[in-house]
């Protein structure tokens, strides 16, 4: 574990290996955590970095304006990489995706788990599905406090119930429950949730100012080998976005990983790693 400073803030890293560079983004319910199995596994023929995204994990909080996209490309300065291959699960994904379009000759490939998108709005029923299995838990206009920094004290039962409900509808999936993933992995994913709402509860608020334009409606730009991995079980508007992002950049592939959620890196590590090296290596 190392810390390193980009700018004003310390972030939270790792590093290992040597070879060709993967750099592992993480989810916005985890932190690097989440790459155990893979950092471990590809640093034996790879260069493998991963790190905490301000606000998350051990880096620094996330205050004033930032870009996520613009911390991933001064992390690759930093570590004086000139190119790599970019692996993102969820917003990681959107990060990575961000990062490829602002500076296309600094990645090599990329690898989309579940991605988001910037610039994308979500159907009403995904608001609609979050209110009902998660937000509920402690009610909306409790959130929204929260949110605000208007709870001097968060309740710790609160936080508890609603990170179980986040957790179990992200990374078991609206059709599964907790029951369906083993117990070091729910412990894992709860324990990672948990610790990024009570952080972002009582923390700093700072503004991602994001991409611009945004990468929806400029997919086609993409130009590097995408190997784009979802988990059946997933949330049907999530598996939406990697519908659309298979079919506009232009060497995009799919892989499905069956019973699966949101976290197939963390949930199903063999068979997610087995994918990525496959990918890796046909590169």
């Amino acid at each position: 574990m190392a810390m390193i400073r980009l700018g004003d803030t310390e972030f939270g890293c790792d590093e290992a290996g040597s070879g060709p560079v993967v750099v592992l983004v993480h989810a916005g319910c985890a932190d690097r955590r989440m790459w155990d199995h893979q950092f471990r596994t590809l640093s034996e023929r790879y260069r493998v970095i991963r790190y905490d995204w301000r606000g998350y994990g051990e880096s620094g909080d996330a205050t004033g304006e930032f870009a996520h996209h613009e911390d991933l490309l001064a992390l690759l300065d930093a570590f004086e990489v000139d190119r790599a291959v970019l692996v993102g699960s969820s917003d990681g994904g959107k990060i990575s995706l961000d990062a490829a379009l602002t500076a296309p000759e600094r990645v090599t490939a990329l690898t989309l788990v579940a991605p988001g998108l910037s610039g994308y709005e979500w159907p009403p029923s995904m608001p609609a599905r979050y209110r009902e299995r998660v937000h509920s838990v402690i009610g909306v206009d409790r959130l929204r406090s929260y949110r605000a920094g208007e709870v001097e004290t968060v309740d710790v039962a609160e936080l508890e119930a609603y990170s179980e409900a986040e957790t179990e509808f992200l990374v078991a999936g609206p059709g599964r429950t907790r029951g369906d993933l083993t117990p070091q992995v729910w412990e894992l994913a709860l324990k990672m949730d948990r610790l990024l709402n009570e952080r972002s509860w009582t923390g700093p608020h700072g503004s991602d100012r994001g991409l611009r334009p945004p990468a929806k409606g400029r997919l086609a730009e993409v130009e590097v080998p995408t190997l784009i991995v979802t988990g059946t079980a997933d949330v049907p508007e999530i598996l939406e976005v990697s519908d659309l992002l298979a079919r506009e950049i232009g060497k995009a592939r799919r892989v499905e990983i069956p019973d699966t959620g949101h976290l197939p890196p963390l949930e199903r590590p063999e068979e997610f790693t087995t994918a990525l090296t496959d990918f890796l290596v046909s590169l």
